[in-house]
């Protein structure tokens, strides 16, 4: 008898789910409305513990503006490096998988949260360049001729003397 629990290829499509929803703003809620369903039975999904039929996929991905593939993708939405192929996760934990962490998860909610376009743009440009001078990459921008790196100068600072008493 095969061991209990949801399979794991269920799991990986309701992590996608979740992922698609959160990247779009959504609430389990809100998704659910949208499909006629409960939030409940959203939560189901999304952990896997229920399965989603064909019919039912083709709703949410139409739903949630992606191809019925994003669900079985391997690859990261956020232009991140391909993920281990699904056949090499099988068996092994969700826990290694980036996209079902917490933080994760907190991450795209809070980005997705910033209403203003600008300020969204500001923390990806944030994010990029925290995640090249972690890398080692420094971006120097090119002018013509040979390039040099951007530098500020400091406000100059004035003496101030006082008067010598007479």
């Amino acid at each position: 008898m095969p061991g209990r629990g949801p399979h794991p290829i269920d799991v990986h499509v309701g992590a996608r789910v979740r992922l698609r929803r959160n990247m779009r703003g959504l609430s389990q809620t809100q998704l659910a409305e949208a499909l006629g369903l409960t939030f409940q039975q959203v939560q189901k999904y999304e952990r896997g513990a229920n399965r989603i039929g064909a019919s039912r996929l083709l709703e949410v991905a139409r739903f949630l503006d992606v191809p019925i593939n994003f669900f079985y993708d391997d690859t990261d939405p956020v232009r991140a490096p391909a993920l281990p192929s699904l056949a090499d996760r099988v068996n092994e934990p969700a826990a290694g998988d980036p996209l079902q962490s917490p933080e994760t998860l907190d991450l795209v909610t809070a980005y997705f949260r910033v209403d203003d376009p600008k300020t969204r743009w500001c923390l990806l440009e944030l994010a990029r360049a925290l995640a090249s001078s972690e890398a080692g990459a420094i971006s120097i921008r090119r002018r013509r001729g040979p390039a040099r790196p951007r530098v500020r100068a400091l406000p100059s600072v004035t003496q101030t003397t006082t008067p010598e008493p007479t």
